[in-house]
């Protein structure tokens, strides 16, 4: 137990790898406060810095009432705590755990949850570890919030660099293909769509879309594999929720959704056809979205001859015979040669 002073700390809720979450009273206000700290007697100074950098994100979002409110930033010891809002609420995965919810009970929460995302890309913030562990949720109102902003970015788009799995920023299970840094791709607030997708698809079928022992396995899985419908393991699903989870899980940006709004409309369009008749019919999905901000496409379109050209000089230089067939598809901005160590980019 710490000992804060001005607080009343009452219990411990969660415990992680570097972080311990309380809860307790801040007794000037006689408020009702949760406590991020620390688990290090002596953290680092990366450790303070990322508790810092939350409480500057969190800063910014004040205005938004669809995340966990951020009170003070406090000295604890040898360390940095926050001071949070407690709105009575517990972890979306355990309450999960103990609780089954029907398809009305989903659609809600959904809705809550992409509205709260639109507002955090409004304000140019990709959030980057959206799972039900940092969402907040009270289970007598079905309120749900946003939380743990310690890794999030105000960049608009950001570069994810190659790394070991244990070293990722994000959560394995949850991590979107580009922010492994083995997609030659930038990471933007799209990224968040896909774990939000895979959170969707946990809430539906109990299960996560991949499931690997070895982390280099279940980030080839993110990458190359797609994942089993949630209408395929569940049929009572329907076919229209299915389709949303499973755009907001493709593998390249520009084919899930470009805009929380675009999403929360055909969450909405289920959500009314179910209370209007007790029944979700199937629509084509994505109709009603629009790109939420201006990004250049990753792709690149119509370069085949341009991309033969290339691979044919490289070839003529290197004395090697050009390969046949000449390269037809590209699916990212750059792309890797057979040979070992060369790359061309697009």
């Amino acid at each position: 137990m710490i000992l804060l002073t001005g607080y009343q700390i009452a219990e411990k809720i969660y415990s992680g790898v570097n972080t311990v979450i309380y809860r307790g009273i801040w007794q000037k206000h006689n408020l009702p406060v949760i406590v991020k700290t620390l688990k290090s007697e002596y953290p680092t100074l990366e450790e303070i810095t990322r508790l810092r950098h939350e409480y500057k994100i969190r800063k910014n979002l004040r205005n938004i009432e669809d995340i966990v409110n951020c009170y003070r930033i406090e000295t604890n010891q040898n360390g940095v705590a926050l001071t949070l809002e407690d709105f009575g609420g517990l972890a979306l995965s355990k309450f999960l755990t103990a609780t089954k919810i029907n398809l009305k009970q989903f659609l809600e929460i959904a809705v809550q949850l992409v509205h709260s995302l639109g507002k955090i890309h409004q304000n140019q913030i990709i959030h980057k570890d959206i799972k039900p562990h940092n969402i907040i949720i009270n289970p007598e109102t079905y309120r749900v919030k946003i939380t743990d902003f310690s890794i999030s970015s105000r960049l608009v788009r950001e570069n994810a660099t190659p790394s070991y799995p244990s070293l990722l920023e994000g959560t394995l299970a949850y991590i979107s293909p580009e922010q492994t840094g083995r997609m030659n791709r930038a990471v933007d607030y799209r990224s968040d769509f896909y774990s939000l997708g895979v959170t969707f698809y946990e809430m539906l079928t109990g299960e996560l879309p991949f499931n690997a022992i070895d982390p280099l396995e279940l980030v080839h899985c993110h990458i190359a594999r797609i994942a089993p419908s949630p209408r395929s393991l569940k049929p009572e699903i329907p076919e229209a929720i299915s389709a949303i989870v499973m755009k907001l899980l493709a593998k390249t940006a520009e084919d899930r959704y470009q805009s929380a709004d675009g999403l929360r409309f055909d969450l909405e369009t289920c959500l009314a056809q179910l209370q209007g008749s007790g029944n979700i019919s199937d629509f084509s999905v994505g109709n009603a979205d629009r790109a939420g901000q201006l990004l250049i496409p990753q792709k690149l379109y119509g370069r085949e001859t341009e991309v033969a050209a290339l691979l044919a000089a490289f070839d003529r230089i290197s004395g090697v015979e050009p390969p046949q067939p000449p390269l037809s598809k590209l699916t990212g901005v750059g792309f890797f040669l057979a040979k070992p160590s060369k790359n061309i980019q697009g």
